[in-house]
C-alpha cells in the first residue's frame, strides 16, 4: 500500500508516533550499541585528551587562587612534618665549597660581565667542568640594602611574578615544618623556545654572624607531574650567600649556579652576557619598591618561616676560614712594611755615600788643592766606603 504524501502514516491504521513508541527499547538499545564501538575505537584519542584536559586545568586553578592570594598570603601548600626529597646539610657543604672561586678543577674561570652604577654593582664569571653543565659564579652588590631585605626579597616568588616576565607561573607545593625545605613548581618562558618547567626544592641557614645561605636542587612531586607543553629541567644546581658588607651600608649576594635546561652552551652564555646586566637594573629597580610594597600585603608562610642554623662544623669552614683569610693580608703587610723600613735606613746612607765617593772622585780630578789635601780626602773616603759595606753585611745578615 502506498504512503500517503502528508499524512504522517507509514503502515495503515499507525501514526509515526505510535510506532516510536512501541520501538522506544530496541532503537536506544541500538544507539547505545553504536555509542560503545565509537567509544571502543576512539579509547586512546579519548584518554589522552582527558588526560590532558585534568592536568592543565589543575594547576591553573591553583595557580589562580595562587596569583588571587599573592597579595596577603602563598596559597595552601602542603604543609608537614617530612618529605622524602628533602635540602641537606650535605648540601650546604657541597654549596659553601662551590662558592669558591677555585671550585672548578683544572679549567679556567672566564670573565663574562663586570658592570656597576650607583645604586648596584654586578660581575659574573663562567666554567664549563668535565662533568656537568657550565658554572656560573657572580657577585652583586646593593647599596642601601640590608641583609635581611635582600634575602626575602630573593625569596619572594610571587612577587617576582610582578617584576620578572620570563616567570609565566609558579606555585608552592609543600613545605617541611621541621626540615624548613620548600618546594615550588615554577614555569619560564625563553624567547622562541618552549617553555621550561622547574620543580625545585630549596631551603635557608643562617650563620652566628648573621650571614644567610640559600641552595635549591631539582626534585619530583605528586602534584607537578611532567606535561608535553613544557621541558622538565631535569639538572638544576645553585645557591647563594648573602651577608654585609663591611663598614658599608650594602650588602652582598655571591651565587653559584648550574643548570642543564636543553639550551646550546655557546648560546646560552652569549644570551647570558649580553641581557644578565638589563636583568639585574630590573631587578635592582624591583628590590627599591620591595623594601615598601612587602609590608603591605605581609609575609607569606614559606622556607623563610622556617630557616635553620648553619651547623658549627660548617661554619668553622665557611666563616671561620674566611676570617682569618681576611686577617691575614694584614700581618703580612705589617711585616713587609718593618722589612721595608730596615732596609730604607742603609739605602739612605749608602745613597749618602754614594753622593760623598762621587764628590770626591770629583775634588780629586778637578780640584786644584794640595797633594796633603787630596791624600787626607782620599783617606776619608776609603773610611767611608768600608762603614758603607759594614752597615749593608748587617742588614744582609
Amino acid at each position: 500500500m502506498a504512503i500517503g504524501a502528508g499524512s504522517g502514516q507509514v503502515f495503515p491504521g499507525h501514526s509515526a508516533e505510535d510506532l516510536w513508541r512501541s520501538n522506544a527499547g530496541g532503537g536506544w538499545a541500538t544507539a547505545v550499541a553504536l555509542l560503545v564501538v565509537l567509544l571502543w575505537h576512539c579509547r586512546r584519542r579519548l584518554r589522552i585528551f582527558f588526560s590532558f584536559l585534568f592536568r592543565s586545568t589543575s594547576p591553573s586553578t591553583s595557580s589562580s587562587s595562587s596569583s588571587s592570594s599573592s597579595s596577603s598570603s602563598s596559597g595552601s601548600p602542603q604543609i608537614s612534618s617530612g618529605f622524602s626529597e628533602n635540602v641537606w646539610e650535605d648540601d650546604l657543604r657541597f654549596l659553601i665549597r662551590n662558592l669558591k672561586e677555585s671550585h672548578c678543577g683544572e679549567k679556567r674561570w672566564e670573565d663574562v660581565v663586570q658592570k656597576r652604577n650607583s645604586l648596584v654593582s654586578y660581575s659574573a664569571k663562567c666554567c664549563k667542568p668535565k662533568d656537568g653543565p657550565l658554572k656560573y659564579l657572580s657577585v652583586t652588590v646593593f647599596e642601601n640594602c640590608s641583609p635581611e631585605l635582600v634575602r626575602d626579597f630573593y625569596m619572594d616568588n610571587f612577587y617576582r611574578q610582578q617584576w620578572d616576565k620570563t616567570v609565566i607561573e609558579h606555585v608552592q607545593l609543600h613545605l617541611d615544618v621541621n626540615n624548613g625545605t620548600e618546594i615550588g613548581r615554577t614555569i619560564k618562558k625563553f624567547p622562541l623556545l618552549t617553555a621550561r618547567e622547574y620543580v625545585l626544592a630549596w631551603r635557608l641557614w643562617e650563620d652566628s654572624d648573621g650571614v644567610f645561605y640559600c641552595f635549591t636542587k631539582e626534585c619530583q612531586h605528586p602534584s607537578a607531574p611532567p606535561q608535553r607543553k613544557y621541558v622538565r629541567v631535569k639538572y638544576f644546581r645553585s645557591g647563594w650567600r648573602i651577608r654585609k658588607m663591611p663598614g658599608r651600608n650594602a650588602s652582598e649576594i655571591r651565587m653559584f649556579h648550574q643548570e642543564d635546561a636543553g639550551l646550546n652552551v655557546e648560546m646560552a652564555k652569549l644570551a647570558f652576557a649580553k641581557g644578565i646586566w638589563s636583568y639585574v637594573c630590573k631587578m635592582d629597580s624591583a628590590l627599591r619598591k620591595y623594601s615598601s610594597s612587602h609590608l603591605q600585603h605581609g609575609s607569606s608562610v614559606s622556607a623563610v618561616t622556617f630557616i635553620q642554623k648553619v651547623p658549627r662544623e660548617l661554619q668553622m669552614s665557611s666563616g671561620g676560614n674566611s676570617s682569618s683569610v681576611a686577617a691575614a693580608p694584614s700581618v703580612r703587610v705589617e711585616t713587609i712594611t718593618e722589612k721595608k723600613k730596615l732596609l730604607r735606613i742603609p739605602s739612605k746612607k749608602a745613597l749618602a755615600n754614594g753622593f760623598l765617593l762621587l764628590g770626591g772622585v770629583i775634588c780629586l780630578t778637578r780640584g786644584h788643592s794640595t797633594l796633603g789635601a787630596k791624600v787626607a780626602i782620599g783617606y776619608v773616603l776609603t773610611k767611608l766606603s768600608k762603614r758603607g759595606a759594614s752597615s749593608s753585611q748587617r742588614v744582609r745578615n
